[in-house]
């Protein structure tokens, strides 16, 4: 091999390296991609202005995505304004027909939706912002009161609610 060529080579070589060298990427197990420079997070109390009320639902979600980000970033909670801002309210929580009998044309399933606007801010990232929707649902049996379900119910709709604002929010999905 010529000297030329491994001038060449060497050179290549300590560009790549420094390419790489500058790269900042943060990974975790829980699929997040935060910036490294994040240090902090805020949630604001998300109120129910759904036209039908579930008096637990309110403080249940906010709390919920709060718990989130304590237990799978390493973020800390502040009141306002962290690197990631979540506010927002919920503004659907409907219990709907969902699965007829064809023969007695009553409904056998109902469905318990929950839809929360979220407005999400990333002050180091502000591409990564967004205000949007978000829907989920559980079915329950027809011969079950919403009263008597919802307690079982609107944990597990919650989860589903704070594992799509999650990944939207910071695993980039």
């Amino acid at each position: 091999m010529n000297i030329r060529r491994i001038l060449i080579y060497a050179a290549l070589l300590s560009a790549f390296a420094a390419a790489i060298a500058g790269c900042k990427i943060s990974y975790s197990f829980s699929g997040a991609s935060i910036h490294p420079d994040a240090k902090t997070f805020s949630v604001q109390y998300f109120p129910n202005n759904a036209p039908m009320v579930a008096p637990i639902l309110s403080p249940e979600f906010t709390d919920a995505l709060k718990d989130r980000f304590q237990r799978q970033t390493k973020l800390s909670e502040v009141r306002e304004n962290g690197d990631l801002a979540f506010e927002g309210e919920i503004t659907g929580y409907t219990s709907t027909p969902s699965s007829i009998s064809g023969d007695t044309e009553q409904a056998v399933q109902n469905r318990l939706t929950i839809t929360v606007r979220v407005r999400f801010a990333n002050a180091l990232e502000p591409q990564w912002n967004f205000e949007r929707s978000f829907s989920a649902f559980l079915d329950y049996p027809s011969s079950s009161m919403l009263s008597d379900v919802e307690s079982s119910l609107i944990p597990e709709i919650v989860d589903m609610l704070i594992e799509d604002i999650f990944n939207a929010a910071v695993a980039n999905w």
